[in-house]
Formats: C-alpha cells, sequence, structure tokens
C-alpha cells in the first residue's frame, strides 16, 4: 500500500492512497461470499451461486461498495500511521478509483492537530502559597466542626438571627402577580447561607415567631428563570419556628466524640497537620495551574475549531453526568435554567478553548524536552491508583490493556511528567501574607 501527505491549509492536507489490486480482488471474493448469501438466481440453491453467473447477472460492481467498506477503514488506519499524522475529525473520503483487478485510489481531506510555536516555557515565574496553618484557620476549622456537631433548639422567644434556621411561609409576587415557584409552606432556610435571592435572608433576621412581613426584593439580573431577571418582587413571609444552633463545648468530651483521640490537645494537633496536607495539595495544584497557563499564553497555535467542538460535546457529556447524580438530566436543567443547549455550549467555549490549547502546548512541550514514560513510571501511577482504588496493580494493569487503553494511560502520564518538569524549572515566589 502506498500512502502520501500533501498539506493544504494551516491545518488541513490531502492523504492520497493505493491499495493494490490483490487486496481489492480478496476484499471483492469477501464481498461475495457475503453478499450470495442473500440472492435467489432460479436454478441454484439460495448461497450456491457460481461466481461467473453471478457477475453476469448483477454485474461485479454490485460487490464494489461492500468491497469499498471493508477495506477503506484499515486501509486509512495505515495511512495515517504510514504518514504519521495525527487526525482530529473524520475525514472527507473522495473514490478515485476502484475496480477488479485495479489498485484502490482514494483521497481524504483531514483536519490534523496544528503545529505549536512554543513561547517561554522554561523558569517562569510563579507564585508558591503558603501553607502554613494559622491559629484563625484552626479556630474555623474547630468551629465549622462544631456546627456540624451542633444541636438544633427550638426557640419559643427572641428574634432570628444570622445562622439561624427558621421555618417559614411564603408568597411572592411580581407587578402584584402570584409567578411559578414563588410560593411555598414550611420551608427551611438556614439564615446568612445566600440560599435565597440577596436580601431575603437579611430581612428576616430580627423576624420573631409567628411573625408576618413582606419583604422587597429584586431578582438578579442572571437569574435562570428569564421573565423575572431584574423585576422587583415582593413576598409576604410568616416565621413558624425559629432553630438556633446549640454549639457543643471545645473540650475532651468533644474530642472523643468527633476523633479517635482522648484529649482536645490531640485532636487540634492531628487537625491542624490535615490542613497542613490540604493546603499543600492546594498549592501543588494552583502551581501547577499557573505553570501551565503561563506557558500556554506564551505559546501561539492556530487550533481548529473541531478540537473546540470535540472539547465542549465532552464537558457537556462530563456536565450531564454530575447532574445525574444528583437526581438531574439535561432536560430538567435547561427547564430550571432557562438555557437551552446551544447557550450551554457557548457558556463552555472559552473554557473548551484553553483546554484544548494547553493540551497540545503541554505536547509540544513534552517532545521538545523529550520527556518519556518507562515502566517505572507506569507501575508508580498504578501502585498510587491502586491506593485509591482498592484494587491490585495487576488487576489494574489488566483492565487497562484489555480496553486497550495502555497507549492513552501513557499518554497521559507523559503530559504529567511534563506538568512536574515544567514546576521544577519554575522560579517560585513565596506568597505576600
Amino acid at each position: 500500500m502506498k500512502a502520501t501527505w500533501e498539506k493544504i491549509e494551516k491545518n488541513t492536507g490531502v492523504l492520497e492512497v493505493e491499495v493494490d489490486a490483490e487486496q481489492v480482488n480478496a476484499a471483492l471474493d469477501r464481498a461475495f461470499r457475503k453478499i450470495v448469501r442473500q440472492v435467489n438466481v432460479p436454478g441454484f440453491r439460495k448461497g450456491k451461486v457460481p461466481r461467473p453467473i453471478f457477475e453476469a447477472r448483477f454485474g461485479v460492481e454490485s460487490l464494489y461498495q461492500d468491497a469499498i467498506n471493508d477495506l477503506l477503514p484499515d486501509a486509512y488506519e495505515q495511512a495515517v500511521k504510514q504518514t504519521g499524522i495525527e487526525p482530529v475529525d473524520r475525514p472527507d473520503i473522495d473514490i478515485e478509483n476502484f475496480a477488479k483487478n485495479q489498485p484502490f485510489v482514494f483521497k481524504a481531506k483531514v483536519t490534523v492537530k496544528p503545529e505549536v510555536t512554543l513561547g517561554a516555557y522554561k523558569g517562569l515565574e510563579v507564585t508558591e502559597k503558603s501553607t502554613e496553618v494559622t491559629e484563625e484557620e484552626l479556630a474555623q476549622e474547630l468551629k465549622r466542626l462544631q456546627e456540624r456537631h451542633a444541636e438544633l433548639v427550638v426557640l419559643e422567644e427572641g428574634a432570628a438571627e444570622k445562622g439561624d434556621i427558621v421555618v417559614i411561609d411564603y408568597e411572592g409576587t411580581v407587578d402584584g402577580q402570584p409567578f411559578e415557584g414563588g410560593k411555598a409552606e414550611k420551608q427551611s432556610l438556614e439564615l446568612g447561607s445566600g440560599t435565597f435571592i440577596p436580601g431575603f435572608e437579611d430581612q428576616i433576621v430580627g423576624m420573631s415567631k409567628g411573625e408576618e412581613k413582606d419583604i422587597h426584593v429584586t431578582f438578579p439580573e442572571q437569574y435562570h428563570a428569564e421573565h423575572l431577571r431584574g423585576k422587583p418582587a415582593v413576598f409576604r413571609v410568616t416565621v413558624r419556628d425559629i432553630k438556633r444552633k446549640n454549639l457543643p463545648e471545645l473540650d475532651d468530651e468533644f474530642a472523643k466524640d468527633v476523633s479517635e483521640f482522648e484529649t482536645l490537645e490531640e485532636f487540634k494537633e492531628d487537625l491542624k497537620k490535615r490542613l497542613k496536607e490540604q493546603k499543600e495539595r492546594e498549592r501543588d495544584l494552583a502551581l501547577e495551574a499557573d505553570v501551565i497557563e503561563k506557558a500556554a499564553a506564551n505559546a501561539e497555535v492556530d487550533i481548529p475549531p473541531v478540537m473546540i467542538e470535540t472539547e465542549i460535546d465532552r464537558m457537556v457529556r462530563d456536565f450531564e453526568n454530575r447532574l445525574r447524580l444528583s437526581g438531574m438530566n439535561l432536560e430538567l436543567y435547561y427547564k430550571f435554567s432557562g438555557q437551552d443547549e446551544k447557550s450551554l455550549r457557548e457558556q463552555m467555549r472559552q473554557e473548551a478553548e484553553k483546554r484544548v490549547k494547553s493540551s497540545l502546548v503541554l505536547e509540544a512541550i513534552a517532545k521538545a524536552e523529550n520527556v518519556q514514560v518507562d515502566d517505572e513510571d507506569v507501575n508508580r501511577e498504578l501502585e498510587n491508583m491502586s491506593q485509591t482504588y482498592r484494587q491490585s496493580v495487576e488487576e489494574l494493569r489488566d483492565i487497562i490493556e484489555k480496553n486497550g487503553n495502555m497507549d492513552d494511560f501513557k499518554a497521559d502520564l507523559r503530559i504529567k511528567k511534563t506538568v512536574k518538569w515544567l514546576v521544577e524549572n519554575s522560579k517560585r515566589t513565596p506568597e505576600v501574607a
């Protein structure tokens, strides 16, 4: 088989392929054996028509489409490997010649990965966040744990405060008219949570059990229901109950209740250690994001639109999967948000373009710096995955290989090593407090 590649535009070119006549004839034989089982010719049992009689009656051309369908996928794949191109979209195929005893010639117009012109990527200046845990941060985490284990006490007297949970009835109107979704009974709301429209919760602060009040708010300009955006509204609110969190004392008993430690001091030391580990992970992720962003900003690349659309497709699928985990789907999301598929895709476009460019730039840096993945890298990554997924290294390797994903697995590892290399070769400046 012969294959040649000619670039015709920035990211497109023509792949010309010639498959020899012997392969064409073999494909025609396979096509005949498939089709002959489906035809009826008087004087012959089904599937037993001799080849010459079949061709005389139906023409050898009746086999061409099946033979092309047989040959084309493998021929295209081999041509791609032979020429070393990296297609990013389905090819536009033009059949030049196909006939018995003749070569099969076709041309494929192909969009390929773009070339990247790298800018500065070594010694990038990045800010390194502090991983020290302050007493204030430790106190905030302890307060959060207190609130999580707090007992709710119903107030019979007194006014609602921020942090209280109120049970309310409400009915809203816009221009004096009720609207869909504007009415509820026995709705629980934590004051200060920011769950409701801006200004709503603040106006409940100070109300008492049994009190009624008109609350005046304005719907945000970006509100999910388009017909309510920017509209002033009035909610008639009745407070049914006020529940206040009774925080447990920070003492040894609290430590025993929420951990395996016997004393509060031991628990605080462990909590401080875990907070530091969390901040170290956040620091590392921030450094990686920073060097990737700066390396990508310094590079030049003309991204084919199809690559951005493909990334948006992937982002929409991921978003839909997250919705399903919360009991929703895209159809319901569109209904409640006032968006449609087009607007969602446009919302994702900028991030998709950023992701595609970053990926292309990292691949180019990996190539420029000859970043390689060896067996030791693969084993180390599988060991890390083994701890996360609670499966043995052998089981994980077997799953990856059986699914034919080892090349992709190594490609991802190569990008990870490249990012690590960028961080190691960056100029890190400590964050100024």
